[in-house]
């Protein structure tokens, strides 16, 4: 299921103060890597940073993979084929459930919760040249780049046009590549599913002229009765072409450990990220949220790694429910 290769790889060695701090390796693995999502997207940006950082604080090698995103993560995760990933709670809740489009009736249950990361806002791009300001301007039969096939993106944004009467060709790809097919005038509009800023959006205002659309209020209201997402407002600050903040609907993210991996490693990893947020924001702004006091945002949707539940529960004061910590 593994499908790319290891990226950012770092093998450096901890301080020795963390490292006496973190003495129980016991059945710790030599190497990890982080599933992340395809490159252009702030899934790549974010866990590679931190892929990077937990491997420099620990001493050992590790880096994040260029995935299919989310879902595959799941698996990838479920399965040991990698060690951490990220993933969204539509996409997780499915694959817990055994209705994954990636394994049909395989019910994911051995990928564990393990810190909350950050909102991943929907938001839908144009160039300024076609003219498209709003959703109901996209025209008939627009060819709309979706993101990597079967990432959040992929798996929730065509059931919301479809939600709102919008008639599209669906196309998918790497968001680096979608924005410059964008750019070339092969695609008439992106739909993005990512934390923000997307690297791929600033890039293109670099080189173009791009409008951001918002939802209108009667939009947004429709799609969160339809779909597992909440109300957000992207902050004018996010983009140079924002004027103001911008309406739309976001669903939360969670880092993802596979369930047999030691405590004392998953409990490591957790400290070393929720420890120093200044440090995870010099990564990605998205990391603003990648706070404590977020760990409910798990909702109960995935069980908890026992060393990370561990954690929120002594440094978060988490009143985390025992049937919703892994038992292995």
């Amino acid at each position: 299921m593994k499908t790319a290769g290891l990226i950012a790889v770092t093998a450096l060695t901890a301080t020795a103060a963390f490292a006496d701090g973190h003495a129980d390796r016991t059945g710790w693995p030599q190497s990890f890597t982080v599933a992340t999502a395809s490159q252009g997207g702030t899934y790549f940006a974010y866990g590679s940073g931190w892929a990077n950082l937990v491997a420099e604080e620990l001493g050992i090698t590790g880096g994040g993979e260029v995935t299919g995103g989310p879902g595959q993560n799941m698996a990838l995760v479920h399965t040991g084929d990698a060690q951490f990933g990220m993933t969204t709670m539509g996409p997780a809740a499915e694959a817990i459930a055994g209705q994954s489009p990636i394994a049909p009736g395989l019910a994911m249950t051995n990928a564990c919760a393990m810190f909350p990361m950050y909102q991943t806002p929907f938001s839908v791009t144009a160039l300024s040249s076609s003219g498209i300001t709003k959703i109901a301007d996209i025209p008939d039969g627009a060819r709309i780049g979706f993101g990597p096939a079967g990432s959040t993106s992929d798996t929730y944004f065509p059931r919301m046009m479809d939600t709102l009467g919008v008639n599209y060709e669906r196309r998918n790809g790497s968001w680096s590549d979608l924005g410059g097919q964008l750019q070339d005038g092969l695609l008439d509009v992106i739909a993005f599913a990512a934390g923000v800023p997307v690297p791929a959006v600033s890039q293109l205002e670099v080189q173009t002229d791009v409008n951001i659309i918002e939802f209108t209020a009667d939009e947004q209201s429709t799609i969160m009765g339809t779909f597992p997402v909440a109300a957000f407002d992207i902050a004018a600050d996010t983009y140079t072409t924002l004027e103001g903040d911008a309406r739309s609907v976001s669903m939360w993210n969670f880092a993802i450990a596979n369930c047999d991996l030691p405590d004392s490693m998953v409990n490591a990893v957790v400290d070393i990220i929720m420890s120093d947020n200044d440090r995870m924001v010099n990564i990605h702004k998205a990391a603003r949220s990648t706070l404590p006091e977020n760990w409910d945002k798990n909702g109960g949707v995935i069980a908890w790694h026992p060393g990370a539940a561990q954690w929120f529960i002594d440094n978060a004061g988490a009143d985390i429910p025992a049937d919703q910590i892994h038992s292995k």
